[in-house]
């Protein structure tokens, strides 16, 4: 494979595009890995619509930078991205999945809703369409986690498992929002599903500064693979 990398000249703008970007981008990634596995033939062609709506924010973000879309996904190394960890993080078990959903999304929904009035003009058009996405994405996950977490022993006791193991990546999710408006959207939710919210304490960081875990790099060989073997390859 080969090395080749890309400068990013990183304005506050573009590293404000890059950091919107990459969390849809490796999220949609991470719930496209669903395909062909999930519980249910409807969920899947949920889950496979959900991931559809990421890349297509990630495209029109990286857009807006004006730089190459193809490079800024497939020719950064993993210190070039900006994602919130959380976003990397393996699939883990079904109720995993649909609690990072429902944590993302609703920060993400409270972003690109407030974005809609944007002096950008770029983000003011992206985010009218993905607020409508991310309301979608936020929904789905939120009726399953409270099937999820009022239904069998089992299926409480993974929600809440992943509940418990995902809140210390949230920090960097409310970053750019308001975390107290945030966890408004979130207590209800917790509380149909009959599960406990965690309390804030020490927070993960460094996705935001390029600091990842393990999982991305892996993500990012399995996804750069091809336009890194034949560079300038055309479909």
């Amino acid at each position: 494979m080969t090395t080749t990398s890309i400068a990013v000249p990183e304005s506050p703008r573009i590293r404000t595009l890059l950091t919107l970007a990459d969390d849809a981008l490796i999220l949609g990634h991470r719930t496209s890995e669903w395909t062909g596995h999930a519980p249910t033939l409807e969920e899947e062609l949920a889950l496979a619509n959900i991931a559809l709506d990421l890349i297509g924010q990630a495209r029109a973000l990286y857009q807006a930078t004006g730089l190459p879309e193809d490079d800024l996904a497939y020719l950064r190394d993993s210190h070039q991205f900006r994602n919130a960890l959380i976003a990397e993080l393996p699939n883990g078990d079904f109720a995993f999945t649909m609690v990072r959903l429902l944590l993302v999304s609703t920060a993400s929904d409270q972003f690109w809703r407030s974005a809609v009035t944007s002096d950008d003009p770029d983000v003011a058009a992206i985010a009218a369409k993905a607020e409508k996405e991310t309301a979608y994405h936020v929904r789905h996950a939120a009726a399953w986690l409270v099937r999820l977490g009022d239904g069998t022993e089992e299926s409480h006791r993974r929600a809440q498992t992943a509940v418990n193991a995902l809140w210390p990546y949230t920090g960097e999710l409310t970053d750019r929002t308001d975390r107290s408006t945030w966890l408004r959207a979130i207590d209800p939710i917790l509380a149909r599903a009959t599960l406990t919210r965690p309390i804030d304490g020490w927070m993960q960081s460094g996705g935001r500064d390029g600091r990842h875990t393990e999982h991305l790099g892996h993500l990012l060989a399995e996804m750069q693979i091809l336009p890194r073997t034949y560079p300038g390859a055309t479909w």
